[in-house]
């Protein structure tokens, strides 16, 4: 009698598939696909989303929000060019799958969302992955987080019609911001911004669709 489980296959077969299409698009950073192999996305969906955990779409979740399409989650962080040293800001928090991955990658992820129905999920999923190198915050995502600056790294995973300056303030010279630019209701820029002694350079990597970046007071949902 086989002990093989037909669950387990066909997860196999979907992150296979995955992996396929990271490298379509030219993610072949081997930390970065193995971060991605090792996050198991299904638990940071909604139940009855999980039949589509890796499909190639936006799935909604808690508070209005979306978990991103796994390729943006891949393209982000391989723009990113994490090292094990880095310290890395991640502005919205959602589910949480983002988060893990970096912290797969990274030697501290600090990361805040605006909505504490969101955060207090993501926190227990990260205990259950044993991840000990995140620490999250509730609050306004635009302003940062002054204390814990700089930043090797700052990754913003909503839309804004330009980088806050705050943001630009937090990461060091050399550093990296990684954000969705553009309008809100439409097609925005995900763009790659690096820090030199003089200003930023700055890089569009792809056409996407992203729900804003509220600024404002945390919503404590």
């Amino acid at each position: 009698m086989s002990s093989r489980d037909p669950d387990n296959d066909e997860k196999r077969v979907r992150i296979a598939d995955l992996i396929l299409r990271l490298r379509r698009v030219g993610i072949t950073d081997q930390r970065v696909v193995s971060a991605i192999e090792s996050v198991p996305r299904e638990i940071f969906v909604p139940p009855e989303s999980r039949a589509e955990a890796y499909t190639e779409r936006a799935l909604p979740v808690d508070c209005g929000q979306t978990i991103s399409a796994p390729v943006i989650v891949g393209m982000m962080t391989a723009a990113l060019d994490i090292g094990d040293r880095d310290r890395v800001l991640e502005i919205g928090t959602g589910t949480g799958y983002q988060t893990a991955i970096l912290a797969k990658l990274a030697r501290r992820v600090y990361t805040m969302d605006r909505f504490r129905t969101l955060v207090v999920a993501a926190e227990s999923r990260f205990k259950t992955l044993r991840l000990s190198n995140v620490t999250t915050m509730i609050g306004d995502g635009t302003n940062g987080w002054p204390e814990q600056a700089p930043f090797d790294r700052i990754v913003v995973t909503a839309a804004s019609d330009a980088v806050p300056e705050a943001l630009k303030k937090q990461v060091r010279v050399g550093g990296v911001i990684v954000m969705p630019v553009g309008p809100i209701e439409g097609v925005q820029k995900l763009m790659r911004l690096q820090r030199t002694e003089a200003g930023f350079d700055e890089k569009a990597l792809a056409d996407v669709r992203f729900v804003p970046l509220i600024p404002g007071k945390a919503a404590h949902l």
